[in-house]
């Protein structure tokens, strides 16, 4: 494992490291992307995400998005633009230092990048899977459906919003009016509907924050998409054990398909 020097396309410096692969030749290139209350460790998941599929050798990437960990930019400023933005220097990074298949691996809010970016990502990918994403905007945020939007985002917070120009969620994330400007206009589900990039979804069926019935029925309606879902898990996957459940079946569905591209 070692520090990458990642820049944005529009010259934000991202914190990011690489695990390189175990073994002669790579597998192929995994890249990671993180949610809207996390970094590049994902909470330690992805680290662990990470070991793995060095161990079994894949090249991964793991970085932390514009105003996140140690990355440029500021809380109040991240956009989801500018997210897309990330991933793709991401991606152009890795593919330039390491050969074979591409592989993106998003957590919760960094789905919505990730779904929005599958237009012009999908023929460089080989796979695609999703922890528990984020894929309807409105849903989550703008006019939320289940406890954690309606504790962060109820009427009184949108007002507060509009008038101090950012809201606190979770007591640790400041996020931006412009950011929640842009949950009224993406619609990233439809971009992960149309792909027909292979893809994992893997979901807590008793999410607290982020659809599980959404994600379902979107990997149910998309081409080439397995489901699996985590029973009993809130979102995040709130034990350790739903942790690596999480990680064990992704490293199952990733390494299996890799050995049928070789």
């Amino acid at each position: 494992m070692h520090q990458a020097e990642l820049v944005s396309l529009d010259g934000v410096p991202l914190e990011a490291v690489v695990h390189s692969p175990q073994g002669q030749s790579s597998r192929g290139v995994v890249i990671q992307a993180h949610g809207i209350n996390a970094d590049m460790s994902e909470g330690g998941m992805f680290v662990r995400l990470a070991g793995r599929l060095a161990d079994s050798g894949f090249a991964v990437l793991r970085f932390s998005f514009r105003g996140h960990g140690n990355s440029g930019g500021t809380q109040r400023g991240a956009t989801i633009a500018g997210e897309m933005l990330d991933l793709q220097a991401a991606v152009e990074f890795m593919t330039a230092r390491h050969e074979g298949p591409v592989t993106l691996v998003a957590s919760s809010f960094g789905a919505v990048a990730t779904s929005l970016s599958l237009p012009w990502l999908d023929d460089r990918l080989s796979q695609i899977v999703l922890w528990n994403p984020v894929l309807d905007l409105t849903h989550t945020f703008v006019d939320p459906q289940l406890p954690w939007g309606k504790e962060n985002y109820s009427p009184e917070q949108q007002r507060l919003l509009h008038t101090q120009g950012f809201l606190v969620v979770d007591d640790e994330f400041e996020l931006g009016r412009v950011l929640f400007e842009e949950f009224q206009h993406y619609r990233p589900r439809d971009y992960f509907v149309a792909s027909s990039v292979p893809g994992l979804v893997v979901h807590g069926d008793r999410d607290s924050a982020v659809s599980y019935e959404i994600a379902r029925s979107s990997a149910a309606a998309r081409r080439n998409c397995d489901f699996y879902t985590v029973s009993g898990s809130d979102h995040g996957f709130d034990t350790r054990a739903r942790e690596d459940e999480a990680i064990e079946v992704s490293i199952d569905w990733l390494t299996s398909n890799a050995l049928g591209t070789q």
